[in-house]
This record gives C-alpha cells, structure tokens and sequence, in this order.
C-alpha cells in the first residue's frame, strides 16, 4: 500500500510541491553549485541565443560504440558506412563494436571487419544480455576524448556523427540529436511506436522542466569527463538511453541540440519492447528526479563557467 501511495504522490501533485520545497532548500545552501537547465526559472546563465561553450581540449580521437545483438544483416553496412564517412571528413576515429551474445553470424562478421580495419574493433559483451550492458562494456573500453552512441541498423546518419564531432569542436560538452525539430527528419517510423515516443519525451520533459524533444533517443555524443561524470550507470536494458542524458543535464554539463535523421531498419527486428521497458524507463526517471530534487548538489560538478557567471553577476549588483 505505501508503495502505491508513493507512485501516486510522485505521478500527481506531489512532484511539483516536493520539488519546490526542496529546490529552495537546497538552493540556499548550495549556491557555488552551477545549476542545471530546469532547476530555476531565475537562473543566472545567459540565455541559449548567447551561451559560449568554455574552450575545452580538442577532440583527437573520436570513439563510437555500437551495440550489436543478433545483426548480421545490417552491422557490415553501418560500419562501412560510417568509416567512409569519417575518413572523407579527415575524422580520427576508432570503432568498438560490442557483440551483445548475438546467436546469428555477427561476430563472425565483426571478427572480418576488425581484421581488415585497424580502426574497428569488437568486444564480446561480458555482462548478461541486455542493450544497457552492451553500452556499459563500450564506455569501459573506449580511448577516445569523446564518444558517441550508434545503433547497428543502420538508423543512424554518418553525416550526423561528423556534426556531433563537429559540436562538440565548439566546446559543449555532450551533443544531443533531435529528430523533432526543424531540420530534423523520420522515414518509415512505425505509428504506434511514435505515438507512445512523443508521449514519454513529453513526459520527461514536463517533469524535468526541458526544452529538449528526443530524450529517449540512444543516438548522442559526450566528451570523456562527462561519461566519467555521470558513471556509475544503473540501466541494463534501453532505458540507458534516458539515464546518460539526464543525468548529464541534471549534473550540469553543457550541451547543444541539433537536428538528425533518423531512418527504421531495413533489416532484423528492433530489439525494443516496449511493453518491457515501460516500468524500467519510469524506474530510472524517476531516480534521476529524486537525485536533482534530494541530493543537495553532490552530483553536479562546479564549472568554470558558473564560476565565472557568478562572480559577473555578484560585480554588476
């Protein structure tokens, strides 16, 4: 019963009162903190039209990590494709592809490809089956200063990833896709998968007090710090693809949004259950909110930038 009054209290009113008592609370003492987008609406960052990302270090080595369970059809061609793309765009990169106990050809496949580019390589996943654990066996293997997370099926665009690196060139310090902007593009989404998609992003927008739109897409780009930033990771499953982003956000690292495309596979099944992962992706919204409205700042790292901003705004008043 107190399990279900709990779920009640957070879906309803009680999200916007707790949020507000405890977000004043922790505001007073925790004023060195640089606060994340959504936490106040008398921030004291400049506005999106006139952020400047702080120079940080180029990116030297870009890192990509794809997932791959069960992909023989389509993993070749996703990883062709890229590498054209990247070596036309003079992009050092390199490639971890991780076999997720795939019971088809894949790693037979990976095993061809690795050999022929000393850029790619692949690992076999060596946490239980799942789309959360093959990511978390990546980002414990990658060198680069920044990675970004690709699916196997060929959904994503190479082009894409060379804007990410781009991006994140600027300083920013995650790069997120949106396919629900202008530029952004979907060909062939299913209908039902898309209704039940803007549904959830409205939701986690609403609660996090977000502009962003494509939240629960697992296509994004962050530099090294912020992976290092927002580990450990929980999910085992796709509801990663929730947990990096807003744990980024609510941590307060910096990052743009720029339109993508995004196409459905051609080949295979799509790996996503949804009626599965409905409660998985409530569980690890719902912690991330409970951590920004309880947490008194432990998590959010200090920047420079707010540093800065702060001692700005204390000299004009």
């Amino acid at each position: 019963m107190f399990q279900q009054s709990l779920v009640k209290f957070l879906l309803g009113g009680g999200i916007a009162t707790a949020f507000t008592f405890f977000h004043k609370d922790t505001a007073e003492k925790n004023q060195d903190f640089h606060s994340p987008e959504g936490l106040t609406s008398n921030s004291v960052f400049p506005s999106k039209a006139t952020f400047q990302p702080t120079p940080l270090h180029p990116i030297q080595l870009f890192s990509l990590v794809i997932p791959a369970h069960n992909e023989e059809g389509s993993i070749e061609e996703t990883i062709q494709e890229i590498t054209a793309t990247l070596e036309e765009h003079q992009i050092e990169y390199e490639i971890i592809a991780v076999n997720d106990n795939s019971q088809d050809r894949t790693e037979l496949i990976l095993q061809k490809i690795s050999t022929q580019n000393s850029n790619v390589r692949y690992l076999n996943n060596y946490y239980p089956n799942g789309f959360g654990f093959a990511i978390r066996c990546g980002l414990e293997s990658f060198q680069g200063d920044a990675v970004a997370i690709v699916m196997a099926d060929c959904s994503d665009s190479p082009q894409n990833i060379v804007d990410y690196y781009h991006k994140l060139q600027e300083g920013y310090e995650c790069v997120f896709g949106s396919r629900f902007i202008k530029g952004g593009k979907i060909v062939d989404y299913p209908s039902h998968k898309l209704a039940i998609n803007r549904l959830a992003n409205l939701f986690v927008a609403v609660l996090f007090g977000l502009k962003y739109n494509d939240v629960t897409n697992a296509f994004k780009a962050y530099r090294r710090e912020t992976i290092e930033g927002i580990f450990p990771l929980l999910s085992h499953h796709f509801n990663l693809t929730v947990e990096m982003p807003l744990k980024a956000i609510v941590r307060g690292y910096s990052y743009a949004v720029i339109p993508i495309e995004w196409q459905n596979r051609k080949t295979g099944v799509s790996k996503l259950k949804i009626k599965e992962m409905g409660s998985r992706y409530l569980f690890i919204v719902l912690y991330i909110l409970l951590e920004k409205m309880l947490s008194r700042g432990d998590y959010i790292r200090q920047s420079s930038d707010a540093r800065l901003i702060k001692q700005a705004t204390k000299t004009q008043s």
